[in-house]
């Protein structure tokens, strides 16, 4: 995995790097998606292996990004063999932070390139790559944002290796393993918790008290955007069933998720090297992309306007 964090405009990208006959999959959900390449990903399509997946901020400008990961491929001669040429296939997601940090700092290709070229087995999380300008909870207008993040998480099972890595971008808050809320939306005023009403557990938020009216919420400036990968041998419909588990992962962690507002998506990757009933294999899925999203939660750090978890509101 590589990045590119640009932590004064608040925006950057994070790349994932496959091995050789790596198998992937997707599923997008919500209703403001960005993407590149996930059409595909469906099971019948036939292209089968992918190289790289990108997460991005930047929004549809940060798709650009995905073009230095190509050029990058391609000179070492990776991708599809197309005959005349190697296409490499690398499918992409987007994220919303232009409120965030510099509305004109988007990931774009060389940033793209050079989070490749610093890839590595280390995996940053928090205010990293795709999560620098990341913040979630924002039921209550972008003014209550918490800070969102990068987060990873990563369950062995014998052979078996199951990896997530999630952007929390989120439209809804994020609850922690006992189901109460980690990172919650604060009001314009700064109030806490108890004026908000929603103490977790899977129950709807009330109304904001009157002094906080709700602020609007465009369409698309939300998002969750994930790659969960195994060394499993998949075909790729047994690869698609893994982003489904993983959006159950999502929606555990996340209330509500998969909004109008989000415009979800999860990655799936298979390397290969080992076998695992599917039962197994979804299960650890699903845990490894709920911890994985809150580990992005617990890692971020505040930016101005925007707190991290604990700490106070300013």
């Amino acid at each position: 995995m590589g990045n590119h964090t640009d932590p004064k405009g608040l925006t950057g990208c994070t790349v994932v790097l496959c091995p050789p006959g790596t198998v992937g999959s997707g599923e997008v959900r919500g209703g403001a998606p960005g993407t590149r390449e996930t059409d595909l990903l469906r099971p019948g399509m036939l292209v089968q292996e992918v190289h790289a997946v990108l997460l991005t901020g930047g929004s549809a400008f940060g798709l650009a990004a995905a073009e230095g990961v190509v050029g990058f491929l391609e000179e070492r001669g990776v991708g599809f063999d197309a005959g005349v040429a190697r296409v490499p296939i690398v499918p992409a997601a987007v994220l919303f932070d232009l409120g965030v940090g510099d509305p004109k700092a988007r990931p774009g290709p060389d940033d793209g390139y050079q989070a490749c070229a610093g890839a590595g087995e280390q995996v940053p999380q928090g205010n990293v790559g795709a999560g620098t300008g990341a913040t979630v909870a924002k039921l209550h207008g972008p003014e209550g944002a918490m800070k969102g993040g990068l987060g990873t998480s990563s369950i062995r099972d014998g052979d078996l290796v199951v990896g997530a890595l999630a952007a929390v971008n989120a439209y809804g808050e994020i609850l922690d393993e006992k189901g109460e809320v980690l990172a919650g939306s604060r009001t314009v005023a700064g109030a806490g918790r108890a004026e908000l009403g929603w103490q977790g557990s899977g129950a709807k938020p009330d109304p904001p008290p009157p002094q906080a009216p709700p602020q609007p919420t465009l369409p698309g400036t939300n998002t969750t955007i994930a790659v969960v990968a195994t060394n499993a041998g998949l075909n790729k419909e047994r690869a698609h069933l893994l982003a489904l588990a993983a959006h159950e992962g999502i929606a555990e962690v996340i209330r509500p998720a998969h909004t109008i507002f989000d415009g979800d998506t999860v990655f799936s990757l298979a390397t290969g090297e080992t076998e695992a009933p599917q039962s197994a294999l979804e299960d650890l899925v699903e845990r490894a992309m709920a911890e994985a999203i809150r580990s992005a939660i617990r890692h971020a750090e505040s930016v101005p306007g925007v707190p991290a978890m604990g700490e106070e509101t300013t």
